[in-house]
C-alpha cells in the first residue's frame, strides 16, 4: 500500500525539479542574450537547491568565463568534474579556461579526456592542438592538426596552427609552406597577420627581397600596422638600405618612443650612413629606456670610430663573458685591439670564440684576414 507521506514527498521532489528546471532554462535564456551577470543569480539559486547540480555548474563557469574570471570559472567547472566526471561541457569549459590562463600543459590534458568521447569535431581538435602547440609537445600538437586535415581538407585553423608549430620550432621553411597555402585559400582578401607571418619568415631566413612584397602587401591593407612597418624596417637593414630603414623606425618610434630594440636599429641606421652624432642618440635614449646589448654594441662601434677604442674594450670584454655565443661581440673586440695596432690580442679574440667550441663564417672569415 503506498503511503500519503510518500505521494506528498514525491510530489515536493517534483516541483522542486520543474522548478530548477525553469531556474536552468531562464539562465540560459539569459545567458544567450548576454544577460551573463542576471544570468549567474539563477544558476546560483539552483546551487543553493542542488549543490551538485551538473547544468547549473557548467552554466555559472561558463557565465565566470565570459566575464573574464578564469580562475573562478575553472574552480567550478571542477567541481562539476569531481560529481560528473565525464560532463563534455565542464571539461570543454575547464580547458578553454585553462588555455586562457596560460597554463597550456594542464588544458592539453584536459582537452585530451574531452577527446575521449568526441574525437572527430574539428574544432576541438584545433584547440587541443593549439594547447599542445603552446606547450612545446610539437609531436602531438602536429598529430592533430594532421587529423583536422584528413577530416576537413584546408580548415584554415589547422593550417595556420601548424605554421605556427613550425614557426616556434625555428622551421621556418615548413611554416612558410602551410602559410602559403593559407593565402593561397584566401588570396581574394588575405588576413594581414597571414601576410606578416610570411613575411618573418623570409625575414628570419634572411631572404629579405622575397620578405618584402609580404610586408608591403600588409601595409598596403593597414598603412599603421606595427608588424608590417616593423617587417619593412627590418627587410631594409638586411638589403643594406638604411635610409629607408631609418624612415620606417622613426615611423614606429611616434606609436613607440620608449620602445629600446627599434632605438637601437635605428642608431644602427644612422651609425651605417656615417651619421654618427645621431646614432649616439638613438643608442643612449635606449639605454635610458634599460640596459640593451646591442645599443651597448652600437656605442662602442662609435668609440672605435672616435680613436676610443680602450673604452670600446672596457665595454665589449664583459659582453663576451655575459653572452659569449654572440659573435658579434667578438668581431668587435677585435676590431678595437686592431684599431690600437694590437694584432695579436685582434686574433685571440676571434679565437676564444672558437674555443668555445663555436663556428661563424664571419669569425672565421675575419680570422683567415688577420692570420
Amino acid at each position: 500500500m503506498i503511503d500519503d507521506n510518500d505521494i506528498k514527498n514525491s510530489d515536493e521532489e517534483k516541483e522542486i525539479e520543474r522548478h530548477i528546471t525553469e531556474l536552468s532554462q531562464k539562465g540560459y535564456q539569459l545567458m544567450r542574450q548576454n544577460f551573463v551577470q542576471d544570468a549567474q543569480t539563477y544558476f546560483n539559486k539552483i546551487l543553493e537547491i542542488d549543490p551538485t547540480n551538473n547544468y547549473a555548474l557548467v552554466g555559472l563557469g561558463d557565465a565566470q568565463r565570459k566575464r573574464r574570471q578564469f580562475s573562478t570559472a575553472a574552480e567550478t567547472y571542477s567541481k562539476c568534474l569531481e560529481h560528473h566526471p565525464k560532463n563534455n561541457y565542464a571539461l570543454f569549459g575547464l580547458a578553454d579556461s585553462l588555455a586562457a590562463m596560460r597554463r597550456y600543459r594542464e588544458a592539453a590534458d584536459i582537452w585530451e579526456r574531452y577527446l575521449e568521447h568526441d574525437d572527430r569535431n574539428v574544432t576541438v581538435l584545433t584547440r587541443v592542438a593549439d594547447s599542445h602547440r603552446k606547450a612545446r609537445n610539437f609531436r602531438r600538437a602536429k598529430e592533430l592538426y594532421d587529423l583536422v586535415l584528413e577530416l576537413q581538407e584546408d580548415n584554415l585553423y589547422a593550417l595556420i596552427g601548424l605554421g605556427h608549430l613550425h614557426y616556434d620550432f625555428k622551421e621556418y621553411s615548413g611554416a612558410l609552406q602551410y602559410w602559403l597555402r593559407v593565402l593561397e585559400i584566401t588570396k581574394s582578401n588575405p588576413d594581414i597577420r597571414i601576410l606578416t607571418s610570411i613575411g618573418n619568415c623570409y625575414r628570419k631566413m634572411r631572404r629579405f627581397s622575397e620578405g618584402l612584397p609580404y610586408f608591403e602587401m600588409a601595409q598596403a591593407k593597414d598603412g599603421r600596422n606595427f608588424y608590417a612597418l616593423f617587417g619593412l624596417a627590418d627587410c631594409y637593414r638586411g638589403l643594406n638600405e638604411p635610409e629607408k630603414a631609418l624612415d620606417l623606425w622613426d615611423r614606429l618610434l611616434k606609436k613607440e618612443a620608449d620602445n629600446k630594440v627599434i632605438l637601437t636599429r635605428a642608431g644602427d641606421a644612422c651609425r651605417k650612413m656615417e651619421r654618427f652624432v645621431e646614432a649616439e642618440r638613438y643608442y643612449t635614449a635606449a639605454l635610458e629606456i634599460e640596459f640593451d646589448v646591442y645599443a651597448v654594441l652600437g656605442l662602442a662601434y662609435l668609440r672605435i670610430r672616435n680613436n676610443q677604442a680602450e673604452m670600446a674594450i672596457e665595454t665589449l670584454e664583459p659582453l663576451t663573458k655575459q653572452d659569449p655565443h654572440n659573435h658579434r661581440f667578438f668581431l668587435a673586440l677585435s676590431e678595437a685591439w686592431l684599431t690600437l695596432n694590437k694584432r695579436k690580442e685582434a686574433i685571440s679574440a676571434l679565437q676564444a670564440f672558437l674555443q668555445q667550441g663555436l663556428r661563424h663564417p664571419s669569425i672565421i672569415e675575419a680570422l683567415r684576414r688577420l692570420e
